[in-house]
C-alpha cells in the first residue's frame, strides 16, 4: 500500500512523513487524476476483451452453415448469422450509404430491397462498396433482374442503431444517406421487412464486400491500456519524487537558519 504505519508514525512507501512533503495542491491533483488514469486503463482492458469475444463470435458464425430467414427470426442472437436467400432485387428503390472509405478512397455502400421468396419478407441487402467517380455524380450500378440465390450475413451495429437521414426535398432513388434504419425504409415503402441490414458475401450481385468486423482491434485497446497505466505510474513517480525533494529542501533550509 502507498500509506502505512510503523514505529516512526505514518509512512508513504516506507518513507516517514517527515521525509515526504509533496504539498497540498500536488496531493489533491494526484488524488483526482490517479484513480481516473487507472480506471481508463482497466476500461481499455475491458474493451479489448469485448472485442476478442466479438471477433470470436463472428468467426464462429462465419464458419456455420447458412440458415433460412424463417429460422433466423427465431434465433436468439442474429448478429453475424449467415443466411441463404432466394428472390429478386427491387431495382427502383435503394440507398447509397455515404462516407465509406476503402484504401483511402471515398465511396458509398449500395443497399437495395431484396424480396426473399422463402419467407415472404423484404430484406435491406448491402451489396458492398463502390467508389465515388465524382462528388457531383452519384455512382452508377446495375441491378440483376432475374431471381438469384445468394448467401449473406446479418449485420447488427454496435451501440446506437442506424437512423434514416432526412432526405432533401425532391430526392429520387437511389437516395444518398449517411445512416440508415431498415424499419424506417419499410415504413416508407409500406412493406413487411427484416429489421436488420444484411450484407452480401462475395458472389453474384456483390461489389466490394471487405467490411471490418470492429473499428479498433483488441491489440489497440491493449496499447491504450498500457499508455494509461504508464501515465498513472509516471504521475505517482513524480509525486513521490517531488515529495522527497521538497522535504530535503525544507530540511536544508532549516539546517541553515540562524539560531
Amino acid at each position: 500500500m502507498l500509506l502505512q504505519y510503523n514505529r516512526l508514525g505514518l509512512c508513504i512507501c516506507g518513507v516517514p512523513m517527515s521525509a515526504f512533503r509533496p504539498g497540498l495542491l500536488p496531493s489533491l491533483l494526484v488524488l483526482a487524476l490517479l484513480p481516473l488514469l487507472i480506471g481508463l486503463g482497466f476500461w481499455q482492458l475491458t474493451r479489448a476483451e469485448e472485442k476478442r469475444e466479438l471477433l470470436g463470435r463472428h468467426q464462429a458464425q462465419r464458419l456455420a452453415a447458412p440458415i433460412g430467414i424463417d429460422e433466423l427470426e427465431r434465433h436468439p442472437d442474429p448478429a453475424y448469422v449467415r443466411v441463404q436467400l432466394h428472390g429478386r432485387f427491387d431495382a427502383r428503390h435503394g440507398l447509397l450509404l455515404d462516407n465509406r472509405i476503402r484504401g483511402g478512397q471515398a465511396g458509398v455502400e449500395v443497399l437495395q430491397p431484396f424480396y426473399d421468396q422463402g419467407s415472404g419478407l423484404w430484406l435491406l441487402l448491402n451489396r458492398g462498396w463502390l467508389p465515388w467517380p465524382d462528388r457531383r455524380i452519384a455512382p452508377t450500378f446495375a441491378t440483376p433482374d432475374t431471381p438469384l440465390s445468394l448467401t449473406a450475413w446479418v449485420y447488427v451495429p454496435l451501440g446506437a442503431a442506424f437512423r434514416l437521414q432526412q432526405e432533401r426535398p425532391g430526392n429520387g432513388w437511389p437516395r444518398l444517406v449517411s445512416v440508415v434504419e431498415p424499419d424506417a425504409l419499410w415504413q416508407q415503402l409500406g412493406r413487411a421487412g427484416l429489421s436488420y441490414e444484411v450484407r452480401l458475401e462475395p458472389g453474384p450481385a456483390s461489389f466490394r464486400v471487405d467490411w471490418p468486423v470492429v473499428a479498433m482491434s483488441p491489440d489497440k485497446h491493449l496499447g491504450y491500456a498500457v499508455q494509461w497505466f504508464a501515465l498513472a505510474a509516471a504521475l505517482l513517480g513524480l509525486f513521490i519524487y517531488f515529495g522527497l525533494h521538497n522535504a530535503r529542501e525544507t530540511r536544508h533550509e532549516s539546517s541553515h537558519r540562524p539560531a
